[in-house]
């Protein structure tokens, strides 16, 4: 474990992102993916990983805890991702409305990254994540947040206009005939 710490003082550098200063939550109602998460977590340099098995006790974890970033699944009892990045994204009654909040899901389609966006999620991962990725997006939601806004029916990141631009140059590569790589055997 001692030769892991000098990397993980790097990689903290490097990204000017402290992970020992940042509070975590994390909601899933699966354990094996809370676990996984945790680890990763913690392998960044994260001291503080709060857990919640729904949406209603991940509410109740975010009042408790203020987590610098929450980190949740799409489908959960009780309520699912969605609402709960809704009841978070209530100004008048959250402390902390503008935290920013990955959602995971494997469920990736357009209309679906639509609907998240819609609900004030900062940034969605498609499940299974790697280290790497969610490395990435961590670093990214804390070093370049995005500006929030508010109108009658919404509050939370500005949404991106990309978003179609981007969804459609990956579904493209997607959708593209396999091609062997040099010098592959086709």
């Amino acid at each position: 474990m001692a030769a892991l710490r000098p990397v993980r003082a790097l990689v903290c550098v490097m990204t000017n992102v402290d992970f020992t200063r940042l509070r975590f939550l994390v909601v899933d109602d699966n354990p094996h993916t809370r676990r996984i998460l945790r680890t990763l977590l913690h392998g960044f340099g994260a001291r503080e990983v709060h857990e919640a098995e729904d949406g209603a006790s991940g509410l109740e974890s975010y009042s408790a805890h203020l987590p610098d970033v929450v980190i949740l699944d799409w489908v959960m009892p009780i309520f699912d991702g969605i609402e709960l990045t809704q009841m978070i994204r209530q100004p008048d009654f959250i402390i902390n409305p503008f935290v920013p909040i990955i959602l995971l899901t494997a469920y990736t389609d357009r209309q679906r990254v639509i609907v998240a966006r819609d609900a004030g999620v900062t940034e969605v991962l498609a499940k299974p994540i790697s280290a790497k990725v969610l490395h990435q997006r961590i670093v990214a939601v804390l070093t370049r947040p995005r500006k929030f806004i508010r109108t009658d029916t919404y509050f939370g990141p500005e949404p991106r206009t990309e978003i179609k631009a981007n969804f459609d140059a990956a579904m493209e590569r997607r959708s593209a005939p396999h091609r062997p790589a040099v010098g592959a055997a086709a």
